[in-house]
């Protein structure tokens, strides 16, 4: 805490590098309190959805993969569902479980490197995996792996691992034999047991007390922890179809930052994400990952997001253990994707990437031209409530030495793994005191 008479106290942070984008923040401190708190994202506008005004319909998919190297199949995935109903066709069967199964491949590989690469490097005090793996090589190796047969799963049905090029509306444009999965069924076997052992090593983490009542969103599904179907629900009451969305979420432009925030009407801040999905769909979850859950030292709620690195590890093993159960029942289509008739209309899909849910809303004209399209990532999201989250950390906190208090705000931020761009990472730190 600043002595008195100090007026400011500086942390800078010159390259944090373990989140995707380019950002600062600056705390101001008053009478020992947090008197301002402002994560400000310097991304520079995407113009996404002024890219796709005029575009045909199916140029979506392509397009939209593009706005992340990481989640393609995501913004893919939320894309074909919502031109989808603006068409006013469905896809079930074979080719509904091959969505499920590139999305699984984009989630094994998503959390892989989130968790061993950017996450677990501050529970062990390291600067970066690269020092990690000096102590820890075969932690690491195990990752890597990890990630290639979350690659390789995106590859085989995707066309490609980086923006797929195979995803289309109403399928797929060649859909794989189930010879051509075999082979990736044994390679997802041992994954499974890299999972399980995964989910072990981060329970044994030590994780700071730092409880938050959220409001947590996520989708539910009857039958599916959720990929790219469900109703939009929350732990306060929420219970909507995707369609309602944009009644009760609003995007707010704030001075300081290039990224909008999200709030749910008359609510404010929400928590997209991991933690929100666990916390809403854990009975949801197939039995091996609730039990490596509770071996790991949680039980169906968890608030505390220190511990999302945990939930994430269960989210990869339930991803792997799906795929397998994905391919082990899977029968070839008899058409690679329904049939379309080009219409006027509207319409909208929400999936949950990595990261969270991610909203799409087209609007077609009768030439199947796109005239309006919305875009709402989950970063975006969850900014408010990372600024809440780091509000109170520091509140608590403002005994801490300087570079502590620097690490674990800095930790904090990537609990959430946020996506802020694919550019390089830098982020500013400024604490005033007065």
């Amino acid at each position: 805490m600043p002595s008195k008479g100090q007026n400011t106290r500086t942390i800078k942070v010159d390259y944090l590098a373990r989140v995707e984008g380019e950002g600062a923040l600056h705390i101001k401190i008053k009478e020992g309190a947090v008197a301002g708190m402002q994560l400000q994202i310097w991304e520079p506008p995407r113009f996404f959805e002024a890219f796709l005004r005029g575009r045909y319909f199916t140029e979506a998919p392509d397009i939209t993969a593009r706005i992340c190297g990481i989640c393609p199949v995501a913004y893919q995935m939320s894309s074909v569902h919502a031109l989808e109903d603006a068409l006013g066709v469905q896809v079930d069967g074979p080719l509904r479980a091959l969505r499920r199964l590139i999305y699984c491949g984009e989630w094994i590989e998503s959390h892989a490197l989130h968790l061993f690469m950017l996450h677990a490097p501050d529970f062990l005090g390291y600067d970066d995996s690269l020092r990690m793996a000096r102590d820890h090589p075969e932690l690491v190796k195990m990752g890597l792996q990890l990630k290639k047969v979350g690659n390789q799963l995106v590859a085989l049905v995707g066309g490609r691992e980086i923006h797929p090029i195979n995803v289309r509306v109403g399928g797929f444009y060649r859909v794989p034999t189930k010879a051509e999965l075999a082979p990736l069924a044994e390679r997802l076997k041992w994954a499974r047991d890299a999972a399980v052992k995964t989910v072990a090593w981060v329970g044994g983490f030590t994780f700071p007390d730092h409880e938050m009542d959220y409001e947590f969103v996520a989708l539910r599904h009857p039958d599916e922890y959720p990929f790219n179907a469900g109703r939009l629900v929350s732990n306060r009451g929420l219970d909507l179809e995707v369609r309602d969305y944009e009644e009760h979420f609003q995007e707010e432009h704030i001075p300081y930052t290039h990224a909008l925030h999200s709030v749910l009407q008359g609510r404010g801040a929400y928590f997209v994400g991991p933690l929100a999905r666990y916390n809403l769909n854990f009975d949801r979850l197939p039995p091996l990952a609730q039990e490596a859950a509770r071996q790991a030292g949680l039980g169906p709620v968890c608030s505390n997001p220190f511990q999302s690195i945990i939930v994430r590890a269960v989210e990869i093993l339930h991803a792997v253990d799906e795929a397998l159960r994905l391919i082990e029942s899977y029968e070839m289509p008899d058409a690679p994707a329904v049939k379309l008739e080009v219409r006027a209309g509207a319409g909208c899909g929400c999936t949950e990437a990595p990261r969270g849910i991610l909203y799409h809303r087209y609007r077609l004209d009768e030439a199947g031209l796109i005239q309006e399209a919305k875009i709402v990532p989950p970063t975006s999201q969850n900014q408010k409530s990372i600024e809440e989250d780091l509000r109170r950390f520091v509140t608590g906190h403002l005994d801490l030495p300087q570079d502590q208090l620097t690490w674990q705000c800095e930790q904090m931020i990537r609990n959430y793994d946020p996506c802020i761009s694919c550019a390089t990472h830098f982020l500013k730190l400024k604490l005033e005191g007065e």
